[in-house]
């Protein structure tokens, strides 16, 4: 029977679609791309295999040519696709309306190759029932200016990989990747690394003071900060630079006026002595009005950088999430450059101002948003709910994360038709006169908000703790020259701080202020670069691993221009030129890989890249070149080497922990690690009992004490061994120490029965022991305590039968950003961990009971959920081999016909055959 068939990217899209059109209509979907540059030797057609560009798939001596092929899990796809087609009297390409999408519906083209039936490109902003019907009335061409952006995209990707990856197996360590946008995001990373190492830490001191304004004030007590002294402004943090030292930018380039004051522990406390008894006056009073307007509703990166901050998702979840609230209706299309709100969806937000918040909340005219990124995917609404009228988060029958994200989505579309808020904001300055006769002046500032307009439904998050939007500080009503009194007044020191490390949301707001990459690309990029082991978290910073500063020097010394920042970004704006059909991508792709006039191209710089001293691109020297110590990045991990006793200059050699900080090795640490490298013994003495020697150690399993055994020993004699509780440490063990623990497990006494009660260290946490009826201890310290008193009250209560009752929980975290239940940390058979009580997730090494934080655990179980439900073992089972399906050879060519401005009919599209 004849049908229309319509060909979308996922199974989910295609039942959700199949439901709108109805009749008459086969929606099946390609299970995203079906054909690709071949992805190994085996891929390659047999007739480009000889060619010396035949790795890569491409044609390199002829314009650039891509060699497609369909890969084996996408074949029983592409022979359903066919076979469909057969019945079919049109064929609808409804594939994502961006550029790789636009690809997709090409390459569905090119490898179905439909005849005899008309062709529509299909396109849609979000999957309603109004949506996909006008878009199935209202199809259009296929865009071969974006297919040819897309594949410029990807041969410059295959290009760069395949000719820089070789280099760092050889030169680094194999299995590695380098990537044209991958390597430059852990570039980024590792320049903040070398940021924070050069970092010298300075330290200022100010005076803090608590003024009271007298009692026929409602609001008397406040806060101030000292703020010059003669005239002359104090240090604040900013003012000094990397070095320590202060700025000389802070004299704003007058060479007449003085740096700022930097006031020491010494000035301070005495400037402080000084005050005690002086009286003070309000110098001066500046109000000004304060209005802040809404933010912009959602695009790719903004959404990835909110959930990260309020929700605690990685990029990579969130626009999983975001994925399936697409797909199933619930959100328009979430890989969006655009901030534009259609007419209808700006009616469907003020409709809901209306009616949620009130009528004065709603401005007169609706709020428009036509800003867009440099580098902007085409045609696309910001990320909101779908439809013509917004369904409230209660309304979506979500649950879990998607509906956390649905709501985060709704709230800031929502706000973005809301009135500014406005306020005052007060600036005060607070004057007197010290014993020791400086002029002495505090500053103070307020801030009320007097109508929260959009604040009322959506307030931003903040980056490393700054001040939100909605954070009020109220000041009393003050006059030029009302009298104050120093309620208290007390010196203060601060440190400044090295420059945070990026985490996922910083990383992706910093490519996107630089224009590098595409903003839809950024969470899989960030992705790849943890899998890649370049990066890793520490809470929720990305720390460069040392194996990314040796690919990074590498890069830098040997493809500067293909590491560079500015380059990159330069990229992009060639593939939008090629978008938009002012550039020629063979042109753009020859001018990268062979070079232009004094700009050398890839192959020359691999060609011609000589010796490289994969020695040298692995060393870095640790406190300064004099100290002798280098770290190395070894196959198997970083390790230090240094000068022994005897002067050998590499005689000792100690691991490196993989979760140590680049910047937190420093002269100290390395000495530390060389004085105790795992497997290296401590020792502590003789055993005041059996006389043997009792040393320390770092084992798999963490620091233990143990005797040695003589060598004459039995081969049956085993040395008594005991862990290290988890409040000592090697670096502060004590003989003393040793003893108590190879004293366990200890026999505490007798009961009234005969039965010993012993006390005992096992694999789930301390414990008492009587005959076969064993009891928890509540901690580690009470095995050397215990008394049989104590032991005897232990066993006097009645014990829990079966599974044991639920212990509480060691802390109360509040409610997780996802899934919205209560967060806690309990203590479990593998150490603590916090829960939600669908998902666990166990505290990492940094983390402690006392200092977690309900955003690190939001953070901890977002990955967990990310990982997904634990998988059971499945039986194996034994198959006969599948008979080997004959590859077929697709070679791509474009026909030389050169393109018009006007776009050709999509049936009669340029076939690369």
């Amino acid at each position: 029977m004849a049908h229309k068939l319509v060909i979308v990217e996922s199974p989910a899209k295609a039942q959700k679609i199949g439901g709108y059109l109805g009749q008459g209509y086969v929606v099946e979907s390609s299970i995203g791309h079906i054909r690709d540059l071949p992805q190994s030797a085996a891929d390659i057609p047999a007739k480009i295999k000889d060619k010396w560009w035949g790795r890569f798939g491409v044609d390199i001596d002829n314009g650039f040519e891509p060699y497609y092929v369909v890969p084996k899990r996408s074949k029983d796809q592409v022979k359903k696709l066919k076979s469909l087609l057969k019945d079919a009297d049109e064929l609808f390409l409804a594939t994502d309306e961006d550029r790789e999408g636009e690809a997709i519906a090409w390459h569905l083209l090119d490898e179905l190759k439909p005849k005899g039936i008309p062709v529509r490109r299909m396109v849609f902003h979000e999957i309603t029932e109004p949506a996909i019907l006008a878009a199935a009335e209202n199809p259009r061409e296929l865009d071969m200016d974006l297919v040819e952006a897309q594949e410029a995209r990807r041969i410059l990707d295959r290009l760069y990989g395949y000719e820089v990856s070789p280099v760092l197996w050889k030169k680094v360590m194999s299995g590695l990747s380098a990537g044209r946008v991958q390597s430059v995001a852990t570039r980024l990373v590792v320049d903040r690394e070398r940021e924070r190492m050069r970092f010298r830490v300075a330290s200022y001191w100010d005076l803090d003071a608590t003024f009271d304004a007298g009692s026929e004030h409602d609001q008397r007590m406040f806060p101030a900060k000292l703020h010059s002294v003669d005239a002359v402004r104090v240090a604040r943090g900013s003012d000094f630079g990397p070095d320590g030292n202060l700025k000389a930018a802070t004299t704003d380039g007058d060479p007449k006026r003085p740096l700022p004051l930097h006031v020491d522990r010494t000035r301070a406390e005495a400037l402080s002595q000084a005050l005690q008894e002086s009286t003070f006056e309000v110098r001066s009073v500046e109000s000004k009005p304060y209005r802040r307007s809404p933010y912009a509703p959602f695009r790719t990166t903004t959404l990835q950088q909110e959930a990260s901050r309020k929700l605690g998702m990685s990029a990579s979840v969130t626009m999983s999430v975001a994925q399936r609230l697409y797909e199933n209706g619930f959100i328009t299309y979430m890989r969006t450059d655009s901030s534009t709100l259609s007419g209808a969806a700006i009616d469907a937000a003020r409709s809901q101002v209306r009616e949620l918040y009130g009528a004065e909340y709603l401005p007169d005219a609706p709020r428009t948003y036509a800003g867009k990124v440099k580098n902007a995917q085409e045609a696309h609404e910001a990320i909101r709910p779908a439809g013509d009228t917004f369904r409230t988060p209660g309304q979506t029958g979500l649950t879990g994360e998607q509906f956390r994200l649905y709501e985060l989505i709704w709230m800031r579309t929502v706000a973005s038709q809301m009135k500014d808020a406005t306020g005052q904001s007060v600036s005060v300055r607070i004057g007197g006169t010290a014993a020791t006769g400086e002029d002495v002046v505090f500053s103070a500032s307020g801030r009320t908000i007097t109508f929260h307009g959009f604040l009322k439904a959506y307030v931003e998050g903040t980056d490393d703790g700054g001040q939100k939007d909605d954070a009020e500080t109220r000041l009393p009503v003050l006059a030029e020259g009302d009298a104050l009194s120093a309620a208290s007044l007390a010196a203060a020191g601060h440190e400044t701080k090295p420059p945070a490390r990026y985490t996922e949301a910083t990383l992706v707001k910093e490519l996107e202020d630089r224009e590098i990459g595409r903003p839809s690309t950024y969470a899989s990029i960030i992705k790849t670069i943890i899998d890649r082991g370049y990066v890793y978290k520490k809470g929720t910073a990305l720390v460069p691993a040392w194996l990314a500063f040796s690919v990074i020097r590498l890069m830098e010394e040997h493809f500067p221009r293909q590491i560079s920042y500015e380059f990159t970004a330069q990229m992009e704006d060639a593939l939008d030129e090629i978008a938009a059909g002012r550039k020629d991508r063979g042109t753009e792709l020859a001018e990268f890989y062979f070079g232009t006039g004094d700009v050398e191209g890839l192959k020359k710089l691999v060609d011609g890249l000589g010796d490289i001293d994969a020695r040298e691109l692995a060393t870095f020297p640790v406190g300064g070149p004099d100290s002798g110590i280098n770290l190395r990045v070894g196959r198997y991990g970083p390790y230090l080497e240094g000068p022994d006793d005897e002067g050998n200059p590499i005689g000792k050699r100690a691991n490196v922990p993989d979760d140590l900080p680049p910047d937190e090795l420093t002269l100290e640490k390395a000495t530390e690690l060389f004085a105790n490298p795992a497997g290296e013994e401590i020792q502590l003495g003789r055993h005041p009992e059996s006389g043997l020697e009792v040393v320390a150690k770092n084992g798999r399993f963490g620091p233990y004490v143990t005797e040695v055994l003589p060598e004459d020993a039995p081969k049956s004699a085993k040395p008594r061994t005991g862990s290290l509780f988890k409040s000592m440490s090697l670096d502060t063990i004590s003989l003393e120490d040793a003893v108590k623990l190879l004293s366990l497990p200890r026999v505490v006494g007798t009961a009234e029965d005969g039965e010993e009660i012993t006390a005992q260290n096992g694999r789930y946490g301390p414990y008492l022991k009587k005959g076969t009826d064993s009891r928890s201890l509540a901690s580690e310290d009470q095995l050397l305590t215990i008394t049989l008193d104590e032991a005897l009250r232990i066993y006097a209560q009645p014990k829990q039968r079966g599974r044991a009752a639920a212990a509480p929980p060691l802390k109360e975290l509040g409610n997780d950003p996802v899934s919205g239940q209560p967060v806690v940390v309990k203590s479990g058979r593998f150490g603590e961990y916090v829960t939600d009580g669908e998902y666990n997730a166990t505290l990492r090494k940094d983390d402690t009971v006392e200092s977690i934080t309900i955003e690190r655990a939001a953070e901890l179980l977002a990955e967990r959920r990310e990982r997904g439900p634990a998988k059971k073992g499945a039986k194996k089972t034994t198959k006969a081999p599948a008979k080997k399906a004959a590859a077929k050879k697709t070679t791509a060519k474009k026909t030389a016909t050169k393109k018009t401005t006007a776009k050709k009919a999509t049936g009669a599209a340029a076939k690369k055959a």
